[in-house]
């Protein structure tokens, strides 16, 4: 079954012609389904006779590269264009589906339809879900970074990821250095979550795809002191913004005390968020994908996160972790800055030198 529609008009930033026809996205697309077929059996463990629907936009060059591809390892799916199609119809298209049949949500920006939650909804009814969110982003020189990252390793992912964990668990202290800074942790970690493509003991199958990354924080914020050096931060339209030499943050007692060599944009991020709470360090990322770097970057923040080395968040906000004094929906910022990562250490032991997680 295909669910179609009246078009709009293609927002006019759109090529009317994709370039998809050139060696170089002819290579792209070969790459693309590779990763999409791994992720749909190593990952997700996706096979007929459950249903799959694919929902997608075309309204960037990256989603219609993604969705091809999809296109081309499912090709009995029902494949929905979200513009094309009445939000009425897509639901219906998503109704026709039973737990363990696949949702595949390819999108330029982010698909909303009313009060619907999609990813959300989907899961509570026993759904596998893969999301591509922000593909639109995305410039045409990120689209080999961003390609590459889907690539499912999952001896990898699953080794390093369950090593980390383990340490993370067990550690009463991480010690960060960025270059000469160091941001000493001396406190227990709250139990790390995994983002690796291992759902075996995990309620919901699926999520934002690409993945890789370990989190964490510390059971008591306070006992987070020193100094990072971070080389991009999240902007305020949720962009990497990377500036022209690396931001040092004075962090006291979990909280940005200082900051050296900043400037506008992130003046205006941590501004944004000084006016509604406290410049907390909360989250501790421990990102694994390898084909994201210092050197290797893309435009989504979200996408970003999943950077090989060091994140942190700034704000109030944690929507998995809970403590006493910062309630759960009390607050407002979670923006990710990222640290330049030269060596990692738990308990005294090094996990991270030389760009690559030694665990």
């Amino acid at each position: 079954m295909k669910v179609t529609g009246h078009a709009p008009e293609r927002p006019p930033n759109a090529p009317a012609v994709d370039a998809a026809d050139d060696a170089a996205s002819q290579h792209l697309l070969a790459a693309a389904r590779t990763h999409v077929a791994d992720i749909l059996t190593l990952a997700i463990d996706y096979a007929p006779p459950h249903l799959a629907v694919v929902v997608s936009d075309a309204r960037s060059e990256l989603a219609r590269l993604v969705a091809r591809a999809y296109r081309l390892c499912l090709p009995t799916a029902t494949h929905v264009d979200f513009d094309a199609t009445s939000p009425e119809s897509v639901l219906r298209a998503l109704d026709n589906l039973a737990p363990g049949d696949l949702v595949v949500l390819i999108q330029s920006t982010s698909f909303r339809l009313e009060k619907f939650r999609i990813r959300v909804e989907l899961f509570k009814r026993g759904l596998k879900v893969i999301e591509h969110p922000h593909l639109g982003r995305m410039a045409r020189d990120e689209y080999p970074q961003y390609i590459d990252a889907l690539a499912y390793d999952p001896t990898y992912f699953r080794r390093v990821g369950a090593a980390l964990k383990d340490k993370i668990d067990r550690a009463s202290s991480a010690l960060i250095d960025s270059g000469g800074e160091r941001l000493s942790y001396d406190s227990p970690f709250e139990p790390a979550k995994m983002n690796v493509g291992d759902y075996a003991l995990m309620k919901n199958i699926g999520g934002q795809f690409p993945i890789g990354e370990v989190f964490t924080e510390p059971k008591d914020l306070r006992r987070v002191n020193g100094r990072v050096r971070i080389f991009v931060f999240g902007d305020t339209d949720f962009r990497v913004n990377v500036p022209p030499r690396p931001i040092t943050l004075v962090i006291a007692a979990g909280q940005v005390a200082n900051v050296l060599d900043s400037t506008d944009a992130f003046d205006r991020v941590l501004a944004q968020i000084k006016a509604d709470e406290d410049l907390w360090v909360r989250e501790l990322g421990f990102g694994m994908n390898r084909a994201l770097t210092r050197d290797r970057l893309v435009s989504d923040i979200g996408t970003y996160e999943r950077m090989c080395g060091i994140h942190l968040s700034l704000g109030a906000k944690h929507g998995v972790y809970n403590k006493a004094e910062l309630k759960r929906r009390e607050g407002k910022y979670h923006v990710d800055v990222f640290a330049v990562t030269e060596q990692v250490s738990l308990d005294g032991v090094v996990v991270f030198r030389d760009g690559a997680w030694v665990v």
